[in-house]
């Protein structure tokens, strides 16, 4: 985990209950900011619910969003206590190791299977010397962003290498196309699901170039798919 949260007392927090992979959280309630207590552990009010004190069973996880400028992040977490200040409660939020981060952007999310392979250049070489690429799968593929299945687990902000494939022939379709993206999220797949893992990725660009190469192979995606 990276550390305490570093925000300011009366940050506003929007809070939604944890949903299964695929579904969108309903951010549709309102909390404060209040203090880390340590890295693992904060205080935030707690969000009124049809006029009442939201007080959560232990076991729902809770997502937590705040902005930073152009940035939101989302921290999750259980409440494991209410803890009294003077005469104000709070909510005792204990994290847990899935933190997401998101960069605004104007670009549709397509839902697509398509069949990828990843890798980072600091994993162990094999006997031929090289790295050996794992297997996925996307769940959906934008201009600037990947949402990926895949079997291994990396931590928030770590930098992956993807190679989306070749689709089509090779006078009309699009050639494969290795992109960079950093790890906004990471979570677990329900049990009995064909990869542990689902990971949201935003991709990283060196210059106008890589980035249409990007926007034309989602554009014929779309075509192609019908999306």
């Amino acid at each position: 985990m990276a550390g305490s949260l570093q925000l300011k007392k009366g940050t506003k927090m929007h809070l939604a209950f944890d949903v299964p992979v695929g579904q969108e959280p309903q951010f549709n309630m309102l909390c404060t900011f209040n203090k880390a207590l340590d890295e693992s552990a904060f205080l935030v009010s707690a969000p009124m619910v049809d006029g009442k004190k939201l007080i959560p069973d232990e076991s729902q996880k809770l997502l937590f969003k705040y902005t930073e400028g152009d940035e939101s992040n989302i921290v999750a977490g259980y409440v494991d206590d209410t803890v009294k200040e003077g005469i104000r409660s709070y909510l005792k939020v204990r994290r847990v190791a899935e933190q997401r981060h998101f960069i605004k952007r104007v670009d549709i999310r397509m839902k697509v299977e398509l069949p990828v392979t990843y890798m980072q250049d600091t994993w162990e070489l094999n006997e031929n010397g090289e790295v050996d690429w794992e297997k996925g799968e996307t769940m959906d593929v934008s201009n600037n962003g990947l949402a990926i299945y895949m079997n291994r687990w990396f931590d928030v902000g770590e930098t992956c290498i993807f190679k989306l494939p070749r689709l089509g022939s090779a006078t009309e379709g699009r050639p494969a196309l290795e992109v960079v993206g950093d790890i906004c999220w990471m979570r677990e797949m329900p049990k009995g699901s064909p990869f542990h893992f689902v990971a949201g990725i935003q991709l990283r660009f060196s210059g106008n170039e890589d980035r249409q190469e990007m926007q034309e192979y989602v554009a014929y995606v779309k075509k192609r798919y019908k999306l």
